[in-house]
């Protein structure tokens, strides 16, 4: 394994050797019901998902690793294609940055493939829009396998109402009612690019694209379409809604269990591996 390195010039630190860090791209897929979220937490003995990762490469780099992903997630939602990239002291090879690392990870955190990027990729500013499903189980009993990986409810719900009430939350849209009320971010204006929704088996799945989205943002859409779908408001109700710039109006949000981060996607020139969406057991 060979290191980067630059001569600096004549001087004060005449010979001395300027190392030039690795960039490393990683896909991690987790299960976020044992997490308080991606994202470190101030509160000390509180798991995340970038703790353990971080933890994890630290051990195969030999030195502390910190890592930026496409997108944070809340406590209790799930990820197929996380990305993130890191830099590091050391040059190793896929295998080390995939086996080696999953075997410090816990059951349910690993790591699907791993690239060397230039300097020019960052998970999070390269995006150029992201994706999640939202897995909804409809039984008049709850799930035993799984709990955690689906929201449950015993009703039915008539997913053309829902997709007529999807309709109107597709394009660039001023998203306030459909973000939680202490989002941090700058501007409450997201483009929608797809809003999906379909039935595999007992499970309806909220399939979403967007350029970028917001705090609870799908777990709003999913509070109101499923509000909708049993048929306790009409279609129209999604968009009065959204119109009325109130998160107050937006009813309730839905559980993370069922939310998945599925893919986000970059430039061509990147050359990332694409994602295969999922979950897996999603047929």
């Amino acid at each position: 394994m060979q290191e980067k390195s630059s001569s600096e010039p004549q001087g004060s630190h005449a010979g001395a050797i300027s190392i030039a860090p690795y960039r490393y791209a990683l896909c991690v897929e987790y299960s976020g019901a044992a997490y308080r979220g991606w994202q470190i937490q101030k509160e000390g003995g509180v798991s995340s998902i970038q703790e353990e990762v971080e933890k994890a490469l630290s051990k195969i780099a030999n030195t502390q690793i910190s890592v930026i992903c496409a997108g944070r997630t809340d406590a209790g939602v799930n990820a197929t294609y996380q990305i993130i990239h890191f830099e590091s002291p050391v040059q190793r090879n896929d295998r080390a940055w995939i086996l080696g690392t999953n075997s410090h990870l816990p059951d349910d955190i690993a790591i699907q493939w791993a690239k060397e990027v230039p300097d020019t990729f960052h998970a999070r500013f390269s995006a150029t829009e992201r994706r999640y499903r939202y897995l909804i189980y409809c039984n008049p009993v709850k799930p035993a396998i799984l709990p955690k990986g689906v929201t449950w409810t015993y009703k039915t719900l008539d997913i053309q109402k829902m997709q007529a009430a999807a309709e109107h939350l597709v394009g660039e849209h001023d998203f306030t009612s459909y973000r939680a009320v202490a989002c941090q971010a700058h501007s409450p204006v997201r483009t929608v690019k797809q809003l999906d929704i379909y039935r595999s088996g007992n499970l309806i799945v909220l399939d979403v694209r967007a350029n970028a989205f917001l705090h609870h943002m799908i777990r709003n859409f999913a509070g109101v379409l499923m509000t909708i779908g049993c048929g306790e408001a009409e279609p129209i109700w999604a968009k009065e809604v959204l119109d009325a710039k109130d998160r107050r109006q937006g009813g309730v949000t839905a559980p993370p269990f069922g939310l998945y981060f599925v893919d986000a996607r970059y430039p061509e020139e990147f050359e990332l591996p694409k994602s295969q969406l999922g979950p897996f057991f999603l047929a």
